[in-house]
């Protein structure tokens, strides 16, 4: 009763939120060259030093039952980040933030008060009954897989377009193509696992600029 009630109160803060927009479809899946490999790990090598980032966009969630949609930002430096999932007219939500060095997670904003824990998941999937990435989020949002991911496609230019890795299906739908000084990064994301079910579009990236 008491989970029930979280994610009924989670729901409502979502409930004012528009759902995504339609986007083009994503490039087709190919073969890519050894140039285009090694084009891709070298953006990979990118990516992982810069240490300071952050994105903001909308995220759609669902668990085969009920769903909702909201704003998510993001902000992470070397030491953990901060993820704060909120409604974009009241601003009410909650926010997830984790400590790489202690391993501890810390989840905001939900009635009762503040609950901590060592997985970020698992402390979101008790507290709010949402099934979500966190611990992969900050990579795939940067285009970034395990070494174990499985079932992996890539476009000509190298980027992965589907994988499977710790039992998500992830599927980049539309890249941003390089500029300045940021590498090219996902710009939508889809993400399912069972009946769960992660969107993410990013509207904004920090952290690379000129």
């Amino acid at each position: 009763m008491k989970k029930r009630l979280l994610i009924s109160l989670f729901l409502l803060v979502l409930s004012g939120c528009s759902s995504l927009p339609q986007v083009s479809a994503p490039p087709p899946v190919a073969v890519p060259d050894a140039q285009a490999l090694q084009a891709e790990q070298a953006r990979v090598r990118q990516v992982l030093a810069q240490l300071e980032w952050g994105f903001s966009g909308r995220v759609a969630v669902s668990n085969g039952r009920d769903g909702g949609s909201g704003r998510l930002d993001w902000a992470q430096a070397g030491n953990g980040f901060s993820a704060r999932l909120s409604a974009p007219v009241t601003r009410q939500g909650w926010e997830l933030s984790m400590d790489f060095a202690s391993g501890q997670a810390r989840l905001e904003g939900l009635q009762g008060g503040t609950r901590q824990g060592s997985d970020a998941r698992a402390l979101v999937q008790q507290s709010t009954g949402w099934d979500l990435p966190i611990a992969s989020l900050g990579d795939w949002v940067r285009g970034v897989l395990a070494s174990d991911a499985s079932a992996l496609q890539r476009d000509g230019a190298g980027r992965p377009l589907q994988a499977r890795q710790d039992d998500w299906e992830v599927h980049f739908s539309q890249w941003y193509d390089a500029e300045g000084t940021r590498p090219a990064l996902p710009r939508r994301i889809d993400a399912v696992n069972g009946q769960a079910r992660v969107r993410l579009l990013v509207d904004q990236w920090t952290g690379w600029e000129p």
